[in-house]
């Protein structure tokens, strides 16, 4: 599969673009490897929820608008769901599989991260901080912990469920 971006681009692209990358951008990276992905695959493929949905970030100067960035590991991710298509999976096994799960907990630990960071930011504010910093600091190892269990639970749950359409 000559198509596949390599781990060392992306290793390289996730350094270069910490900050996210747009949906153009990713299209031409598979392109330039002989890839058929359009940017409207790109979008379905966030509508089934097999990528995460872009935030958006202002652009300098008036009335420019706003950017959707992506986080650089959908380049990774589109690497996993062209091999599984090339293996003959459909996209509805693919969202059935642990990628679509592995999409899930990406959002709700974003938003964890998110809301934990406000939290922070404003407790450092607060007449009691330093209680409040170490609630917000048990709370995150917390929210780490159950997370890494489910994913190993899902990961175990989507490899039955694989395996029983695979013998299907």
């Amino acid at each position: 599969m000559d198509f596949l971006v390599p781990q060392s681009e992306i290793g390289r692209l996730e350094r270069e673009r910490a900050g996210g990358i747009t949906s153009r951008e990713v299209v031409r990276i598979f392109e330039s490897r002989g890839a058929r992905l359009s940017e409207s695959t790109f979008r379905k493929y966030v509508q089934v929820g097999l990528l995460p949905r872009s935030r958006r970030v202002g652009r300098k100067g008036k009335h420019t608008g706003s950017t959707g960035l992506y986080p650089v590991d959908v380049v990774r991710r589109i690497n996993l769901i062209k091999r599984m298509m090339a293996e003959g999976m459909t996209l509805e096994e693919i969202r059935g599989s642990f990628v679509g799960l592995k999409n899930q907990l990406w959002d709700v630990e974003h938003g964890f991260s998110t809301l934990l960071s406000e939290l922070a930011r404003k407790a450092r504010e607060h007449p009691r901080r330093r209680e409040m910093e170490g609630e917000l600091g048990r709370a995150q190892r917390e929210v780490s912990q159950a997370l890494r269990r489910i994913e190993k639970v899902g990961g175990r749950v989507a490899t039955v469920r694989q395996e029983l359409v695979q013998a299907g």
